[in-house]
Formats: C-alpha cells, structure tokens, sequence
C-alpha cells in the first residue's frame, strides 16, 4: 500500500490511546523491565516515542520542506531517553506523548502536503536520500513497530511460566 496521509494518521492518533490501555497502571515489573537481555522495557520505549515526537518527525519534515537536501537532518540520539526519563513515572510520560503527538498530528495536517510536496527529497545522515512520503510512512511504521517491541518484551516475562505451551507462542521464541 502507498502511503495515504489519512491511512498514516488513523495508526499516529491512536497509538497513545494504545499505550495507554496497554501499560496505565501496570506494575514497574510490567513497566520498567524487559523480561529479555540488552533490550528496552515499555517505559523506555515510551520515553523513545517522546524524544521522536520532539526531535524526529515533525522538525525533519520542515527541513525537507524548507531545504530540501541542501540541509541534511541532526542525527537522532536513539538513546536519549535512557537518562532524561529515569525518574518519571510511565502515567507522566503517557501523558507527555499523547500531549506530543496530539500536537504534532495538528501540525502535520496544517502542512496540508500536496502531492508534489510528498516527492520532496532532504538528507538522513546515515541513510542519505529520503522523501517526505518515506518520512511519514517510517513514522506510523515506527509507531507499530515498537507497540509490537513492547508486547514481545511482556511477553518474554512468562517464557519459562507457559511450559509446553511455549510451542504454540511464536511471540516468545521469535
């Protein structure tokens, strides 16, 4: 499927609510651990989520907009949020994203893009070339991704608990 700016922000404004229902008012086991080695808990991902919100999406498609290629994007700190975040509790930082995306949502459909303005090419760091179609679609790709990383993560706390029936869970042996 092509990227549909309607389609894209159907999976953008829900993905808080998403978070929400999925980790208000869980435990820190549930919240702040990963039940796997060198892999994020829900609380840092969702402390990624917000560091993308106020870094990423939005700033990047403005420098596509008004520089194009000519101006090559800041590289993102992928790890920001390991530190900046530590001492808030996973309710404050839903509310800090919802407030976030909210927000950015608001700013993305008051770009109202053309097609013509989709092709518009600026410079990724690591990657080089990109679109602003590209752009929007990495992010509603990012958001699933990481809902997906949080509920393998979870998943991984009863690995040993469900015993045999692990054989029918590909989520715990992926």
């Amino acid at each position: 499927m092509d990227l549909e700016l309607d389609h894209a922000v159907e999976v953008l404004e829900r993905t808080p609510a998403t978070l929400r229902a999925l980790l208000a008012g869980l435990s820190t086991t549930w919240t702040h651990t990963s039940g796997e080695p060198d892999s994020w808990s829900p609380h840092v991902i969702v402390g990624h989520l917000i560091h993308g919100e106020e870094t990423d999406w939005i700033p990047r498609a403005k420098i596509i907009l008004e520089h194009g290629e000519s101006r090559p994007f800041e590289p993102f700190d992928r790890l920001a949020q390991l530190d900046r975040f530590k001492e808030q509790s996973i309710e404050d930082l839903l509310t800090t994203f919802e407030r976030l995306r909210r927000e950015n949502v608001a700013t993305l459909r008051a770009m109202r893009l053309t097609p013509a303005q989709w092709d518009r090419r600026g410079m990724h760091p690591a990657l080089g070339t990109v679109t602003l179609r590209q752009l929007i679609a990495t992010w509603a790709v990012h958001d699933l991704n990481h809902i997906g990383q949080i509920v393998r993560v979870m998943s991984k706390h009863y690995s040993v608990a469900v015993g045999p029936w692990k054989a029918y869970l590909p989520i715990l042996t992926r």
